[in-house]
């Protein structure tokens, strides 16, 4: 989205995870104007038009009863491994499906189909994140199975994410304490968006300098109503209560639905 982000052309392709086929038929309204006094005009129109889409899917979504959780995070914060856990500990009681967002390659993907789930990636190229109208044309590849869960892994980035609905029930942060405790601060619209905050590798914390206090008043500040959840995605430390934030969501959901 060359208007709010500078990424330039965003076309993305879809492509399923097992599958050598790729979907090149992608319509793309795509608007590229350089003159700085038409930036903010653009950015409006870029994301008005997002809004709307997102909330077709997220109607999309509530007809089919699927639960879906926008993961974002930095590169290396372990959003694919947290997947991978949870795959394998959820799939007896639940249906998960994935949407894996990278600029490039299948490999996220293809761990995901490792693990036991269903996954499609969508390759952003030049882009920085996921927006509505990639997660439509996945959510049409993908299909995910009524009364399932549906994660969407983002493009590993804490700035574009957070200015894009896709639809979802629910947008994550997760942040590894190797990153520094002060990210929150840094990166605050990321923080205020976020429904919950997953801080991973607790594992490492005797070897690293990071103050969970003060990471925990951090976001507080930014936003006071979001949960941190510190966790070890390899260890497991913390996953039960990640797997009954889910179960949580899953019972919203379902509540919201038959209303």
């Amino acid at each position: 989205m060359c208007a709010t982000c500078g990424c330039g052309d965003d076309s993305a392709v879809i492509t399923m995870a097992g599958d050598n086929h790729h979907d090149h038929d992608h319509p793309h309204d795509h608007v590229h104007d350089h003159v700085h006094t038409e930036t903010i005009p653009l950015e409006q129109k870029v994301l008005a038009k997002n809004d709307l889409i997102a909330e077709q899917n997220r109607k999309w979504l509530a007809e089919r009863n699927v639960l879906a959780l926008n993961i974002t995070s930095s590169p290396g914060a372990g959003k694919t491994t947290l997947l991978e856990r949870t795959i394998r500990e959820l799939t007896p009681s639940h249906d998960i499906s994935v949407i894996e967002g990278d600029q490039e390659t299948l490999l996220d993907a293809e761990r995901i189909r490792a693990a036991g789930a269903r996954a499609v990636q969508v390759n952003t190229g030049a882009g920085c994140h996921l927006d509505a109208q990639m997660v439509r044309r996945a959510l049409e590849t993908l299909d995910p199975a009524p009364g399932s869960l549906l994660f969407i892994e983002n493009v590993g980035n804490l700035v574009c994410p957070a200015l894009f609905d896709l639809g979802e029930h629910s947008k994550l942060v997760v942040i590894s304490v190797t990153e520094g405790a002060d990210k929150p601060l840094k990166y605050p619209h990321m923080f205020a968006a976020a429904g919950l905050v997953v801080l991973n590798k607790i594992d490492l914390l005797p070897y690293v300098d990071f103050d969970l206090e003060s990471f925990r008043g951090f976001v507080r500040s930014i936003n006071p109503t979001t949960q941190v959840l510190p966790i070890s995605a390899t260890t497991g430390d913390g996953i039960a209560a990640w797997h009954e934030w889910i179960e949580v969501c899953a019972n919203e959901r379902h509540v919201t639905t038959i209303r």
